[in-house]
C-alpha cells in the first residue's frame, strides 16, 4: 500500500523518537473499567500523577471515534509522557498528519507484521511489540536492530481485560524471557502494586496497567502509587 505524499512525509518528520524510553508506568485504556471520569478523564488524572506512558486501546470503537479520542488525548499528554495507540496503525497516521503529538503504535501477534508496521510509520516513532512466547522472540530478533523499541510481555496475572489470554506467566516466566532478550520488557496483564519489585528485579523495563488504574476510586492517586513504587523498587 503507498501513502499519499503528505502523510509519508508527516508520519516520518515528528515527533522524533527519544533516545531512551521510559517505560516504568504504563497505562493501558479501557473504556469499560474507566467509568464515570471516562477515558480522558483517566488519562488526564494518570498525567498528573507521574504516568510515562499512555497507550489507547479500544478494540471496539468505530475509526472516527478512536481517531477523536486520540486527537483529545495528545492534547493532554503532550509534551508530558508517551502516547501510543494500540493496533490501528491508520489512526495513528491520520492523527498525526493532522498535528497531534502521538508517539508511536503498539502491535500484538495477530496485527499487522512489525516490518509493515515500521514502514508505515516510519523510523522515528516508537514501535512496541506483544511477545510472549520463544517463537515470538525469535521473530523479534530476526528484524534489523531498531525496528521493534520494546516488547510487551504477558500475562502476568489472569486477568478479565483480556478474556482470550495466554497461559498466565507469573514473574518467573516474565524473568525468563526478559533474559532472553536485550529488548526492553513491559509486563502486563492482572498487574497488583505488589508485583512492582519482583517484576522489576526479574528485568522489566515497565508495568503496563489497565485495571489497576483505570478502575480506581481515584486513578491520579493510583498511578502516583506505581510511579513511586517503581522507583522505590530500584534502591
Amino acid at each position: 500500500m503507498s501513502l499519499p505524499a503528505h502523510m509519508t512525509r508527516s508520519a516520518h518528520a515528528t515527533p522524533p523518537r527519544p533516545r531512551t524510553l521510559d517505560l516504568s508506568t504504563y497505562l493501558v485504556t479501557d473504556r469499560r473499567l474507566s467509568g464515570r471520569l471516562g477515558v480522558l478523564g483517566v488519562v488526564s488524572a494518570a498525567v498528573a500523577g507521574g504516568v510515562s506512558v499512555v497507550q489507547l486501546r479500544d478494540k471496539t470503537a468505530d475509526t472516527r471515534d478512536f481517531y477523536d479520542l486520540v486527537v483529545a488525548a495528545a492534547r493532554i499528554t503532550a509534551g508530558r509522557c508517551l502516547l501510543l495507540v494500540d493496533d490501528r496503525v491508520d489512526v495513528f497516521l491520520a492523527a498525526r498528519h493532522a498535528g497531534a503529538e502521538v508517539d508511536g503504535v503498539h502491535v500484538g501477534q495477530a496485527d499487522l507484521p512489525a516490518a509493515a508496521v515500521r514502514a508505515l510509520i516510519g523510523p522515528d516513532a516508537v514501535l512496541g511489540l506483544t511477545a510472549n512466547t520463544p517463537v515470538h522472540l525469535r521473530a523479534a530478533h530476526a528484524l534489523p536492530a531498531g525496528f521493534v523499541d520494546y516488547l510487551g510481555v504477558g500475562v502476568i496475572h489472569p486477568t478479565a481485560t483480556k478474556p482470550d489470554h495466554p497461559e498466565a506467566l507469573g514473574v518467573a516466566g516474565f524473568g525468563k524471557i526478559a533474559r532472553s532478550t536485550r529488548l526492553p520488557c513491559v509486563a502486563i496483564g492482572g498487574i497488583r502494586l505488589t508485583d512492582t519489585a519482583g517484576l522489576r528485579a526479574a528485568g522489566a523495563s515497565g508495568l503496563a496497567v489497565v485495571s489497576a488504574i483505570c478502575a480506581a476510586d481515584d486513578p491520579g492517586e493510583a498511578t502516583r502509587a506505581f510511579a513511586d513504587a517503581w522507583a522505590g523498587a530500584a534502591a
